[in-house]
């Protein structure tokens, strides 16, 4: 399977968090939504974010060190829409500049607002909801 998805995040304090060569970033406590895609195998992309123990590889990795993924959507499709979808939520959400976006030209693929603005820009994007299973590290 082929495609994007949208992890939904949780951080539950706020925290300066160094991000690879990006630098040091200071998050607040609240909800973001990081946009990516995978084309060439989607399912074993967001179970590899899901896991608790792995190598720091992407930007969302060093973030996902500190916060809970809460929720998974995806869309499949056979070309990188990521960036579509990027566009989408940085006229809606918050961004942090630069953020998973080192390979395009987008502003950012990490978002934040509030629980309930994230859930209505997620139903008009009508992606799949994704069945998290329990992941072990």
């Amino acid at each position: 399977m082929k495609g994007s998805y949208i992890l939904v995040i949780e951080l539950k304090d706020g925290k300066t968090i160094q991000i690879g060569k990006l630098g040091k970033i200071s998050f607040k406590k609240g909800h973001y939504v990081y946009v990516g895609s995978a084309l060439s195998g989607l399912e074993h992309r967001i179970n590899r974010h899901l896991k608790k123990t792995k190598k720091k590889h992407w930007h969302i990795d060093y973030f996902l060190s500190y916060c809970a993924i809460i929720d998974v959507f995806y869309k499949e499709s056979e070309t990188k829409i990521e960036c579509d979808i990027a566009g989408i939520l940085n006229k809606n959400l918050g961004s942090i500049s630069g953020f998973g976006c080192s390979d395009c030209r987008c502003k950012s693929h990490l978002f934040y607002g509030t629980h309930e603005k994230i859930r209505l820009v997620l139903k008009d994007l009508k992606m799949i909801h994704f069945e998290m299973k329990n992941q072990i590290n």
